[in-house]
């Protein structure tokens, strides 16, 4: 190493700053200069070299060696270290160099995913002026993970990411609840350094967040091999999944098929070239939420249709199956993604071709999320057709959202681990803090998503890591009789995916949430119960219903204290219900000591009892620190 670069990493470990000197052998990315490594386990490295190499790794005075595999992997495991806020120098050799990072700390660190009430930024939780300027803290460290999918699992992030120490800048765009949850561990233990990393991606669903083996174990082995073969050949991947896709739009649109005969349709010129919410007068102004056809005519010469092509169609908003000719040549869901799709030189002919676009939207804004002149057809011999800003559509009557794709970028199977988890490496984690479920809602099956969510993250980390799962905020109508909510399905779902784990704890945050609002600002209280989950604290969950002399009595675990009730005499939504639907009724209930005793109308013969079972439900019943009973439904048994 050269003078000028020896002197200038002596000057950084002397100040404690986050040197790094690179070379070979490269950790995996999750490290870095400045991170933290969990403390009380031991400490497992790593990384790439060359095959077959020979690696040692020193941390102060302990060291340990390992070789590589064929591919250039290798794993070295260290002896657990006791928490300390005393900056280290960890140092990689082989036999071409070294890698040194300076200023790493030893604590505990936190993985913190989901969606987006988890990637909700300090800016905009309650508060935000004050918390930022007392934000500045270096033992707690940020790592920043960019958001990108990819169908099989990488070794590299989608772009570089780096240790920061909490300051005002680094805190602003972090995870409000995450940071809340290490400001509060701080507080609890200042000894303890904190490391917190976020990857979250607001609107993902839990299933693209499963590891390899989750995936392979909840949807089959095809569902892997499918994303493989994206990986190989996104043309040849679309058409293996078209059939699904097809089989979906035959069955809710009455057997029309409008990739083969669009001519059957009744077409209409688009109004203007924009989002279709601006089509006034179209019914889209009014009800965005749609499924809507685009025809174009591509006209090419002899030349331009000879040798594969590539279309561009821009970003549309929110999903698109697209056809040349009658044939599929891509699927996208993304509403912010250019796609730029393969057209083989038999799907092409000389003079005109027909280009149809079946464009879903299921939230907010559809349709051309670019300008036209991102859409064109590029062929083989460079030369570019441009579709113009002249497109027809069609309005289609069928509802609903058709299948997704395995590497779908929201809903995709694991896309999301693989781009973002995978690459971070095989670290110690304490816990990781999870808080998803919105994209979920109303569709079976979370609990089993959990367990395997579960099992990935441990695969990974470690078996040791405990799993803080945040029970979803109240959200939508506010209700004055009973009845069903999809959202209290999936916070009940939650709550068995954590009881069934006994390294895991369900945390509320049914009273904290904004009916009209599905971003709630108050991350500064979740933040301190998952503190407080995390210390040790045992969270309220509802144990078992037993019927009694004409009462049915609800235990509890976890409770501090009694049962309270804020606000009035009575627990306020309390249901009881008989085996069939719709005989839910709501009842006067009563807290006693750390039991809710519930007396049975007459003459009813209820089977369950349920509590906060809506989307926005009022609750009012807590233990005496001021943590909520969780919405649940349990059985109840004689």
């Amino acid at each position: 190493m050269a003078r000028t670069a020896l002197s200038a990493l002596a000057l950084g470990l002397a100040l404690g700053m986050p040197i790094t000197a690179q070379a070979s052998p490269a950790l995996d990315p999750g490290y870095g200069a400045g991170m933290v490594l969990q403390a009380g386990m031991p400490v497992v490295l790593s990384g790439t070299t060359d095959p077959g190499a020979r690696v040692t790794a020193q941390l102060d005075t302990i060291s340990a060696e390992a070789e590589a595999d064929a591919e250039g992997r290798f794993v070295l495991t260290l002896p657990a270290q006791p928490a300390s806020t005393t900056p280290r120098v960890l140092t990689l050799r082989d036999a071409r160099g070294a890698t040194i990072l300076a200023n790493i700390l030893i604590g505990n660190v936190f993985l913190c995913g989901g969606q987006s009430n988890m990637e909700l930024p300090v800016t905009r939780a309650l508060d935000a002026d004050t918390q930022l300027a007392r934000a500045a803290d270096d033992n707690i460290r940020l790592l920043m993970v960019p958001k990108a999918t990819a169908p099989l699992p990488q070794r590299s992030l989608a772009a570089p990411a780096r240790w920061q120490a909490a300051t005002r800048e680094s805190v602003a765009p972090f995870s409000a609840a995450c940071f809340y949850l290490a400001k509060a561990l701080r507080r609890r233990d200042p000894a303890t350094p904190v490391g917190l990393i976020h990857a979250n991606w607001g609107g993902s669903a839990a299933r693209a967040w499963l590891d390899p083996e989750a995936v392979g174990a909840l949807y089959g082995p095809e569902a892997r091999e499918l994303l493989a073969l994206f990986a190989r050949d996104p043309l040849a991947a679309t058409r293996a999944f078209a059939p699904q896709w097809l089989a979906w739009w035959r069955r809710e649109n009455g057997g029309r098929e409008p990739w083969r005969r669009p001519d059957a349709l009744t077409w209409r010129p688009i109004p203007q070239f924009s989002f279709w919410n601006d089509w006034k007068g179209t019914g889209l102004d009014t009800n965005p939420r749609a499924n809507v056809w685009l025809r174009q005519t591509l006209t090419l010469t002899p030349a331009q249709a000879r040798g594969d092509g590539t279309l561009a169609i821009g970003a549309i908003d929110d999903m698109d199956f697209t056809f040349v000719n009658g044939e599929p040549v891509g699927y996208t869901f993304g509403w912010g993604v250019e796609r730029h799709y393969r057209v083989p030189a038999r799907l092409l002919r000389p003079g005109r071709n027909e280009i149809l676009i079946a464009a879903n939207n299921a939230w907010d804004t559809g349709g051309f999320n670019a300008g036209p002149e991102r859409l064109f057809f590029t062929a083989a011999n460079g030369e570019k057709v441009p579709l113009g800003a002249d497109w027809r559509y069609w309005l289609s009557p069928v509802q609903g959202v058709p299948p997704r794709a395995p590497w779908d970028a929201n809903a995709g199977l694991g896309v999301m681990h693989n781009a973002m988890i995978a690459p971070l490496g095989a670290m110690r984690l304490a816990a990781v803090a999870w808080y998803q479920g919105e994209s979920d809602v109303g569709q079976p099956g979370y609990a089993a998503r959990l367990a395997q969510l579960f099992a990935g993250w441990r695969r990974q980390f470690g078996p040791e890591v405990r799993m803080l799962v945040v029970q979803l905020a109240d959200f939508g109508e506010r209700r004055s009789t009973p009845g069903e909510s999809d959202w209290a399905e999936l916070r009940e779902a939650q709550r068995r995916a954590v009881a069934s784990d006994p390294a895991a704890a369900l945390v509320s945050a049914i009273d904290l949430g904004e009916p009209s609002d599905i971003h709630p600002a108050n991350k500064n209280v979740l933040g301190e119960r998952l503190a407080a989950a995390f210390a040790g604290r045992a969270m309220p969950m509802p144990l078992r219903a037993v019927s009694r002399g004409g009462e049915i009595e609800v235990a509890f675990s976890g409770l501090m204290g009694s049962l309270t009730v804020h606000s009035g005499p009575y627990p306020l939504g309390i249901e009881l219900c008989e085996a069939t639907p719709g005989t839910c009724r709501f009842v006067l209930a009563r807290a006693e000591g750390q039991r809710l005793v519930i007396p049975v109308p007459e003459g009813m013969a209820p089977t369950r009892v349920r509590h906060a079972w809506a989307d926005a439900p009022v609750v009012n019943l807590y233990d005496e620190s001021g943590l909520p009973i969780p919405g649940f439904e349990l059985a109840i048994t004689r």
